[in-house]
């Protein structure tokens, strides 16, 4: 009865202080004013390039440049406001959480003004209305006319979008599949896990004029369009910045350099697919394994402190130190990475303006800490009781002998569990691309959207993954055999 009424407590602990965190992450720094992007003299925009023709990237010399007629309206917004202009790019999904953060000072992506995203977010006028469209396999042509013929099928669409919430409510009996990147619908589709996508019709034309096997078909959705248009979002209490852009987006329309930023992307995409052999971006996917590589490399070294750290406290016979770190373990484990990462980079950045590595390798870190954290505990515990008296006998304090005698048998003892840790640190650490880190997925996806090429960019991420764990297990295999010889 002791037992279960300690096991109650730790678990209320746990949870308060999970609760406590969250409220205290959830307060909202908002974007700075207009004064005070003139005074700092930079526009940050938050974008997910990987939506042609409204924001994509090309590569020009090996290196990466963010376009498309998105990109354009920004910099056309800048050089209005007279400042210089700052591009993150992150998943979609995480555009207006960053407008809402204060992570950028607004958001363009080919966002959709719906009526639940203004609860949450600002946004300016309609700035380009393309309409909807499906895209289908070619081969199904004559089956799929209308988006009537589409009803009790399976229906493709990004996450979060209004393509998604329109398939649900205007197509008797479909099933909507949503999936984040536009890429891995395409390829659904091409792969007949879905009879049709739904997408803006520039993104469609785009997919279509770049892949002879898909074709077009109209949607046929009546709609507002300030609904269903494309603008841009900020923070909520900005009118002085919302107004400034609205400027800029009449002086746009107005000079119809819309059709002119269309046209430019367009030779952008025709730039891309001239060579899409995967040669041509292995620039692309060097630096997505650099940046791999260190975020592993450190988030395992700080893990591995932090790990010892929770261990120790967590055998302490002091309640004020075990308590903490029972809870801090069980929400680590408890909860998703992605969740963690959202949490660092969102949360913590309201207070804190973390870079995305950063706060990737910050929020890799502080998960793998959890995990180490029982690895080391368990082999503390699993050696001989007479190792310790043998410590005591010789005169060691209790620090000592936990320094010299129990950690260094330990660490022989778990070597092959830290080196699974590290292994999987390497993989699972792509859920970072999240919010716009550079890592391997995050290029894999930007190779796709370019090259319009779904298996290729998937099969060398692939080999460089199995290379970099192939060589580091038989490199922890090595170290291992030494130790078991010495």
């Amino acid at each position: 009865m002791g037992k279960m009424k300690m096991w109650l407590k730790q678990v209320l602990v746990t949870i308060t202080v999970l609760v406590v965190a969250g409220f205290g992450m959830t307060q909202v720094a908002h974007a700075d004013s207009l004064q005070k992007i003139k005074d700092k003299g930079v526009l940050t925009i938050a974008t997910s390039p990987d939506y042609p023709p409204y924001e994509f990237q090309v590569n020009q010399n090996g290196s990466s440049k963010d376009v498309g007629m998105d990109i354009d309206i920004a910099k056309q917004i800048a050089k209005d406001l007279g400042v210089k202009l700052k591009i993150k790019n992150m998943d979609f999904s995480s555009l207006l959480v960053a407008v809402e953060t204060g992570k950028v000072d607004m958001a363009i992506g080919g966002i959709n003004p719906t009526d639940e995203r203004r609860q949450s977010v600002d946004f300016s006028n309609v700035y380009y209305n393309g309409g909807q469209s499906f895209v289908i396999n070619k081969a199904d042509a004559a089956k799929y006319k209308k988006r009537s013929d589409l009803q009790g099928l399976k229906i493709g669409a990004q996450t979060g979008t209004l393509q998604y919430d329109l398939a649900q409510q205007k197509i008797s009996g479909a099933t909507v599949v949503g999936m984040d990147k536009t890429p891995n619908l395409i390829f659904a589709l091409k792969t007949n896990k879905v009879a049709a996508v739904g997408m803006e019709k520039p993104v469609a034309e785009a997919y279509v004029k770049n892949d002879k096997d898909l074709k077009m078909i109209d949607s046929g959705y009546d709609l507002d369009i300030n609904e269903t248009g494309a603008a841009v979002a900020f923070a909520k209490g900005n009118p002085d910045l919302v107004a400034a852009v609205n400027k800029s987006i009449t002086k746009i329309q107005k000079n119809g350099w819309i059709a002119g930023y269309i046209k430019n992307a367009g030779k952008h995409m025709s730039e891309n697919t001239v060579d899409t052999s995967m040669l041509r971006y292995w620039h692309y996917f060097y630096n997505g394994f650099l940046n791999t590589t260190l975020i592993a490399i450190v988030s395992v070294a700080f893990g591995i402190i932090l790990g010892i750290v929770l261990a120790l406290m967590k055998m302490s016979k002091f309640k004020l130190l075990s308590w903490p770190a029972i809870s801090y373990i069980e929400i680590v484990r408890g909860t998703p990475m992605m969740v963690q990462i959202l949490l660092v980079y969102f949360g913590l950045g309201a207070l804190i303006n973390l870079p995305a590595l950063t706060a990737g390798i910050i929020a890799v870190s502080l998960n793998s800490g959890a995990y180490v954290a029982e690895i080391i505990r368990g082999g503390i515990t699993s050696l001989d009781k007479g190792q310790k008296e043998a410590a005591k006998s010789l005169g060691l304090s209790q620090k000592d002998a936990m320094r010299f005698v129990i950690l260094p048998q330990a660490f022989k003892n778990i070597w092959p569990a830290l080196g699974n840790e590290f292994i999987s640190v390497i993989k699972e650490s792509s859920i970072v691309s999240i919010i716009g880190v550079t890592d391997l997925v995050y290029e894999l996806n930007i190779v796709r959207a370019d090259t319009y090429r779904g298996i290729a960019p998937i099969v060398v991420v692939m080999v460089i993954y199995f290379l970099m764990t192939f060589i580091l297990t038989r490199g922890l295999n090595y170290l291992e055999g030494k130790m078991n010889h010495d």
